[in-house]
């Protein structure tokens, strides 16, 4: 019986593999558009797919990350500024792309653009703190994506939305988890709707990997300014040590957990954009695989106790 369950296994992700296997023809004559192209993943992805013949749109927020891209690449490739929490900047960037892409429309949109900080425990943060994250990483997402969306339908196109484990489970506080869960939520409604257009939309759902996201002394940085700020009766909620046990806590666990190999998220995104058969979700990394994504699906209770049982508890914890 063993066996024959393991032979299933095996052939189930030989046919996987076998079907994801064929790619899009004419990629010269597809364009695509990726936000968040300053670095990490972005940066990545846009290089990779000018090399594999793409027609790509990189959106970055700095002008020094256009001019290292336009220096790069290939003459094919088109950078332009863009700041995701701007309905007028969003708007004059997708005038420009319909300009460019003409009639045979946007092959796809690659949401990458995103921040991390702040991120802390949910009762050191305001309003004003999760506004400012949420008009990023989900506002942003749902704004570029709107803004494109009639040139992807034109093309039959694709829409890939970079969310995170965390769109799946809830670790940590602050709104970093929250704007992955509505990106997650407007994924699945987007998926659904653009499926009589013949519009694909993919997501992917990545682990711990070494970007600015997980840098520990950006994190450490913002966690210190928002200690710094909030009341001290707050502060006398958590104690004196707090903070201390935090640091530590990131600079060696972070730094572990981390995967520096960023091509392997960069990969799927190619795979999202390039194959005939994409996959709905990927979830790039081990972590990924065999923690966050299994612990979503435990039971809420048992999910509790094991985040709880490493957690970093305050001064005034009830025992």
């Amino acid at each position: 019986m063993f066996l024959y369950l393991l032979g299933l296994v095996v052939f189930y992700y030989l046919y996987r593999w076998f079907r994801e296997i064929p790619r899009v023809p004419d990629k010269g004559d597809k364009y695509v558009y990726i936000t968040g192209c300053d670095s990490g993943f972005g940066n990545l992805l846009a290089r990779h797919l000018d090399k594999l013949g793409f027609c790509v749109i990189a959106s970055c927020f700095t002008e020094k990350g256009e001019e290292d891209l336009r220096k790069a690449c290939s003459d094919r490739f088109t950078t332009l500024h863009l700041d995701v929490k701007k309905n007028e900047s969003v708007d004059k960037a997708a005038a420009l792309i319909k300009d460019k892409v003409g009639a045979r429309g946007l092959w796809a949109v690659v949401n990458n653009a995103g921040v991390a900080i702040p991120s802390a425990p949910c009762d050191w943060l305001t309003i004003d703190d999760y506004k400012s994250m949420l008009d990023v990483n989900l506002n942003g997402v749902i704004a570029v994506t709107l803004s494109v969306l009639p040139l992807i339908k034109k093309a039959r196109g694709r829409v890939v939305n970079v969310a995170s484990v965390f769109g799946r489970i809830s670790p940590v506080g602050g709104p970093y988890t929250v704007s992955k869960y509505g990106v997650e939520a407007f994924n699945d409604s987007l998926r659904r709707n653009m499926v009589p257009f013949g519009v694909k939309v993919l997501c992917i759902e990545p682990g711990f990997f070494k970007t600015t996201v997980t840098d520990s002394i950006v994190l450490g940085k913002s966690i210190k300014q928002l200690w710094e700020k909030m009341p001290q009766e707050v502060r006398d909620d958590y104690g004196p040590d707090y903070l201390d046990k935090v640091d530590v806590m990131m600079r060696e666990k972070l730094a572990k957990m981390s995967d520096a190999d960023l091509m392997k998220v960069v990969s799927c995104m190619e795979h999202a954009i390039s194959a005939v058969r994409p996959r709905t979700r990927y979830s790039p990394g081990w972590d990924a695989k065999l923690f966050w994504i299994p612990m979503s699906y435990m039971p809420t209770g048992f999910a509790d106790w094991l985040l709880l049982k490493e957690a970093i508890l305050p001064a005034k914890a009830v025992n």
